[in-house]
């Protein structure tokens, strides 16, 4: 490109950004007196939403985009509720839903620069009081934004222009193509040759987990199953298997999560160890992310979750906001039905396995990742006979074996 077409090029983009930036500035003046903000003659629309924003900036936590045949969604996840502006501004003309008093977090600002966000979505610190998300007004046909509580997010849905479609964000998400050997020309990226799977042993570190009366802790059962589940799925050369911990170190439930998204798993498989007031009380049970269907559920939730069950439970508007689609739904609960069939199959012969079945309740770690996850309970650490046999490394190796064949027959299915 010659000097004066680039000089030409920088003018625009530099005139863009400030068209924004003003408009921007001008909706924050606007907040800080309370009065409506005073647009631009360009703009066609303004919107408030939210409450006041307090003296210390919102914090855009991280940014979160799924397509599908209907559309694209971007869900900002937030510290706490924001006050958002919807504007349309002119030369290109475009929307901009504004957040003034808003940063993007290290995590956020990364994923708006590299690739993770799709179009026609462009997230900007666009001061250091103001957060846009900025839209060509030719890049959609509908247009709807709306705020979330508990936790606080702001959605952003579009649907495609005629003729276009959305991007998948499945592809940023997917492990770059090894290089080819030399003399090889590929036209085409090829497909993933192998699952990743994420096995997540329970607990670790400062947390043990559920307590048996001979003080077995759930934390090391949990490993102890995890690494040899984890040795029996690398013996497959069309699977790739990582954990979220192979020692006894501690981990936020985010941090699992995280690492699942970031390192773009297949499966997510979380292995825990049940508990009950009641010491009778024995047996399996496999969940995948959904409403509790009964307290009991809502209980184990919550304790694995480590919040109180009054802000465990989840509604129809989690299941809106985060776009688990039917897809991911029921390979979930494909998944889970394998596993927990599995085990009964596998194990009932040589022990006394009581089915508890398939549930569905809103566990953190199946909530926040973005692939089929399910959380198995493998047995009920406060029944003195299944602590015993949670202490017996054949039980636990039985256990890995039974979670293997399920996970075997549901990619069998799956191919």
């Amino acid at each position: 490109m010659s000097a004066r077409p680039l000089r030409l090029f920088l003018s625009c983009v530099i005139l863009v950004f400030s068209a924004d930036t003003l408009l921007i500035q001008t909706a924050w003046s606007g907040t800080q007196d309370h009065r409506h903000p005073k647009l631009s003659p360009s703009s066609q629309k303004s919107r408030m939403k939210g409450k006041p924003a307090s003296l210390a900036p919102i914090n855009v936590i991280n940014l979160r985009a799924t397509s599908s045949s209907r559309g694209t969604r971007l869900v900002l996840d937030l510290d706490r509720q924001p006050e958002v502006t919807e504007q349309q501004a002119e030369n290109p003309r475009r929307v901009i839903i504004a957040l003034p008093n808003t940063s993007l977090s290290q995590t956020a600002r990364a994923k708006a620069t590299d690739g993770t966000v799709p179009p026609p979505f462009v997230v900007t610190q666009i001061t250091p009081h103001a957060v846009a998300v900025s839209l060509l007004t030719t890049s959609f046909q509908t247009l709807n934004q709306f705020t979330l509580s508990d936790p606080p997010r702001l959605v952003i849905d579009v649907m495609p222009s005629l003729g276009q479609s959305p991007s998948p964000i499945e592809e940023t998400q997917t492990t770059p193509p090894r290089a080819d050997p030399v003399g090889t020309q590929p036209t085409q990226a090829r497909a993933k040759s192998y699952t990743t799977i994420v096995i997540d042993p329970g607990h670790g570190g400062k947390d043990p987990g559920a307590l048996g009366l001979r003080r077995t802790a759930e934390k090391d059962i949990t490993l102890k199953v995890a690494l040899r589940l984890k040795e029996l799925l690398r013996k497959r050369p069309d699977v790739r298997v990582l954990m979220t911990r192979d020692r006894d170190v501690y981990l936020e439930l985010e941090e699992r999560a995280q690492f699942a998204n970031s390192h773009g798993a297949d499966l997510f498989v979380s292995i825990h160890v049940n508990s009950h007031p009641s010491r009778v009380v024995k047996g399996l049970e496999v969940y995948h992310f959904g409403e509790a269907k009964d307290q009991r559920a809502l209980e184990v939730a919550a304790r694995e979750n480590g919040t109180p069950i009054s802000s465990t439970g989840v509604g129809w508007e989690y299941l809106v906001a985060d776009l688990l689609t039917t897809k991911k739904i029921e390979a979930s609960l494909e998944l889970a039905w394998n596993a927990k069939e599995a085990i009964v199959t596998q194990m009932n012969g040589r022990y006394d396995v009581t089915d508890h079945g398939v549930k569905t309740a809103p566990f953190y770690v199946l909530r926040f990742t973005s692939m089929p996850s399910i959380l198995a309970e493998v047995a009920f650490i406060s029944n003195p006979d299944e602590e015993a046999l949670l202490r017996n490394p054949t039980f636990v190796n039985d256990v890995a074996q039974s979670l293997y064949q399920g996970i075997l027959s549901f990619l069998g299915n799956n191919k």
